[in-house]
């Protein structure tokens, strides 16, 4: 596909991004960009294909959609002119490799600016680019990522082994991180005609975004101990099973929460039991053990969805555990399309997530499934001053997939 051929629209129409990141950090900050519009080029190693096409290939065809696809060997010397020719008027670069990986193949951050002085340039990875070289040069994926900032340490039970979070959130966290720098380096250089670098360790913003917790321990030198599905300080927060053997989720925190809820039991909230002075009910206390316990016995004897109903209906948030069958059928997916359908390029049928936020003026699109492998090559190519000649030796030498 030429890019002349490529939909207008989105807030980021007109945007260049340019990116050789594999399996998810890099490549979803890489596809919010095209779901907003930006012509997104995923160049692809012609050595191993991205480990996201894996399990039954919907990671890529949920996380590389509207991308045109070009697949060559960047450290080549042929390949890094290709390269050459894709940054020279692009506006953000994103890689994912170990630590150091670009600086060894020979392009610096230096030798990327010397073709595009406005070039902003995202590297993810798992420790980061700079720091102990043990850890720079070590591979990573989400779990192994959780495990070294700490995340996983907060999530399971307190008598059980750590447990990873799913589905894979510090990818998530640095893609997200990764999408907002990038743009707001684009919006630098266009003010100052001057490029800028990213150096996104996936295990720093992992424990970025950890809240307190952190902070509990540095300044205060108070540990985070699993808790499990039951918040361990608050009564009525967490999960509970109901009559039906389905769970809800559901908490009692905050002053007007606290005011209506506790009405459902029959209790005041600004009583000697549960005073103003608090927005929750701890469980040490007297008030707190009689929550939990009117909690508790409340949902074993209600059906889950009839727990949600009411407590909503008081200001309590709650909801049931949902899965995936229960999600395609609920009527608030529905009236809001948080599923959608598009076309695989191979004519499939799929649905699956569609783009978000809602956006009002200038709104996402979804005009193509995931490209297979080098499946643009030959039209990027001739898009960056390429001719059929220059092309043809290149397939020749190997040096794109044929």
């Amino acid at each position: 596909m030429r890019k002349s051929e490529k939909p207008s629209f989105g807030l980021l129409d007109g945007l260049k991004v340019v990116h050789s990141s594999s399996v998810v950090a890099g490549p979803i900050a890489a596809e919010l960009m095209a779901e907003n519009g930006a012509d997104v080029i995923w160049i692809e190693s012609k050595r191993a294909l991205d480990t996201n096409r894996g399990k039954g290939g919907m990671g890529a065809e949920s996380e590389r959609r509207n991308m045109r696809n070009i697949s060559f060997d960047i450290p080549t010397e042929e390949g890094k002119k290709i390269l050459r020719s894709l940054l020279e008027d692009a506006d953000i670069f994103i890689e994912s490799s170990k630590g150091g990986q670009y600086k060894r193949w020979g392009l610096t951050d230096e030798v990327l600016w010397s073709w595009n002085p406005k070039l902003v340039i995202a590297h993810f990875s798992g420790y980061g680019q700079s720091g102990d070289p043990e850890y720079v040069s070590r591979g990573c994926y989400d779990p192994v990522c959780q495990a070294f900032s700490c995340l996983m340490h907060l999530n399971g039970f307190a008598d059980r082994e750590a447990l990873p979070a799913r589905e894979i959130p510090s990818d998530y966290l640095s893609g997200l991180t990764g999408f907002g720098m990038c743009l707001a380096g684009v919006m630098k250089a266009r003010e100052t005609g001057i490029g800028e670098s990213f150096d996104l360790a996936q295990y720093e913003l992992a424990i970025r975004y950890q809240n307190q917790r952190p902070m509990d321990w540095l300044v205060r030198g108070v540990p985070s101990p699993r808790v499990g599905n039951h918040n361990d300080v608050t009564a009525g927060w967490g999960a509970y099973t109901c009559k039906d053997g389905n769970a809800v989720y559901l908490m009692f925190l905050g002053p007007s929460v606290m005011e209506k809820g506790l009405r459902l039991f029959g209790w005041e909230f600004g009583s000697e039991l549960f005073p103003k002075t608090q927005n929750f009910a701890p469980l040490a206390t007297e008030g707190g053990k009689m929550l939990e316990e009117a909690v508790t016995k409340y949902c074993a004897e209600h059906a889950a969805v009839e727990v949600e109903e009411e407590l909503c209906a008081l200001g309590v948030p709650c909801s049931r555990i949902m899965d995936y069958e229960m999600a395609a059928e609920h009527p608030h997916y529905i009236a809001r399309e948080t599923f959608t359908e598009w076309e695989a390029v191979d004519g499939r049928k799929l649905k699956g997530v569609n783009t978000m936020p809602k956006v009002t003026n200038h709104p996402q699109q979804i005009w193509r499934g995931c490209p297979t492998p080098g499946m643009d090559t030959d039209d990027i190519l001739l898009d960056h001053g390429f001719d059929a000649e220059e092309i043809k030796a290149l397939h020749e030498q190997g040096i794109l997939r044929n």
